[in-house]
């Protein structure tokens, strides 16, 4: 689930990877669902066309764009400073906007060095608006600035440890697993710990650092002990905390410390026990999608009890949520996807026309291009919606 926290992690925000993702997608039914030639046969339902499609994130935030298009324009921290303040205690949002701001800053510094400088001559804007007019490339340095002139500002603290984080992720994905990658990366992983638990002291009832911390974790190798007792913690602070979950997710998994069976043992626990309110019942489903083999002929297995439980318990979370939480539009992208799988083309048009228009998610960002991954099952969507009966789009 790495490139969930990408996502939530955003790799797809900035269109260039901070650190590989998952993997690649490549399982069949019946054909390729690659781009359609010709006219967009979703035209006419409303959706919003591919070229128009937000590969920044899940679903809307405009607060968070608005934010940080005017930090990175000006190089002032204090936008996204006061985004977070006003964020609260708001968990699920505030983790995802951190996130955010760190995968920001940390695309920032990485199209610098791929530029040689940030004070060349004026090149490609890191911007985090959808159009990057020419400007000069910038380095974050608002983000060392607010670390330097705020120091007890707990936000920062937890900006700058996710920074760190992928930063260290990037230094992996650039050596290639190298002994001095591998050293390096340790320093800058254990460097990103030390940060986290400096912002969990600034702000004591914060989830946020121990879910950084859950991603450094995963990645330095916590014996299952530590990794239990940091657990332990998060629970305490959040127990609903659906993020949470989902950063905690690869640690148990079989890319991670783990199995197929305790990453799903974990993700039936916390659905069995999750609250009226609560969008844990869609955890399986993640937790299927992550040990799902890389390539499948069998048609049926989208069909299989497992699979269509997993999809109806993550269509109820969905339904009894706020439609603005945070989390809603991750499950919705990965019911859009398993639901065509599945040909449950119905439920995928209702799924399509709750989340349409913001792509940043997985199952998208597992693809080289996650808006053209996205328009794919849409058309797939549409077409057997109506081959089997719905209705056409007006002409």
């Amino acid at each position: 689930m790495e490139a969930l926290l990408v996502l939530i992690a955003l790799v797809a925000i900035f269109g260039v990877a901070v650190y590989p993702a998952m993997r690649r997608r490549r399982l069949r039914q019946g054909g390729s669902p690659g781009l359609t030639q010709g006219p967009d046969p979703t035209a006419g339902y409303g959706f919003v066309p591919s070229e128009q499609l937000d590969v920044r994130l899940p679903g809307p935030d405009r607060e968070l764009v608005e934010a940080l298009e005017e930090t990175q324009r000006t190089q002032d921290w204090q936008p996204v400073a006061r985004l977070l303040a006003f964020t609260g205690d708001e968990y699920e949002l505030r983790w995802q906007r951190v996130q955010s701001i760190a995968g920001a800053a940390a695309m920032e510094l990485a199209r610098s060095r791929a530029h040689g400088s940030a004070v060349e001559a004026p090149q490609e804007a890191v911007s985090f608006s959808k159009e990057q007019p020419a400007a000069q490339v910038r380095d974050a340095r608002w983000l060392r600035e607010w670390r330097a002139q705020q120091p007890r500002d707990h936000g920062g603290a937890q900006v700058y440890a996710q920074f760190l984080v992928f930063q260290a992720l990037a230094e992996s994905g650039s050596d290639s697993g190298s002994d001095a990658g591998s050293g390096s990366r340790q320093i800058i992983l254990e460097e990103a710990r030390k940060v986290a638990h400096d912002a969990a002291e600034l702000a004591p009832a914060d989830p946020t650092p121990h879910l950084t911390e859950l991603v450094i974790a995963r990645h330095l190798g916590y014996r299952a002990a530590d990794f239990e007792a940091l657990w332990a913690t998060v629970r305490r602070l959040a127990p609903d905390h659906m993020g949470a979950h989902l950063a905690a997710l690869p640690y148990w998994s079989s890319k991670g410390s783990g199995s197929d069976e305790q990453v799903d043992t974990f993700a039936r626990t916390a659905a069995a026990q999750a609250p009226e309110g609560s969008l844990l019942p869609a955890l399986p489903l993640f937790a299927i999608y992550d040990h799902l083999p890389d390539v499948n002929m069998v048609r049926s297995l989208y069909r299989s009890e497992e699979i269509s439980k997993a999809i109806e318990a993550a269509e109820y979370a969905v339904d009894q949520v706020e439609d603005d939480h945070p989390v809603r539009p991750h499950v919705l992208h990965l019911l859009v996807w398993f639901l065509v799988r599945a040909e449950r083309y119905g439920e995928a048009m209702e799924a399509l026309a709750a989340v349409d228009g913001h792509v940043g998610a997985i199952p998208w960002v597992d693809e080289g291009d996650p808006a053209a991954a996205y328009t794919a099952y849409r058309a797939l969507a549409v077409a057997g919606w109506e081959a089997t009966g719905g209705a056409h789009a007006p002409h």
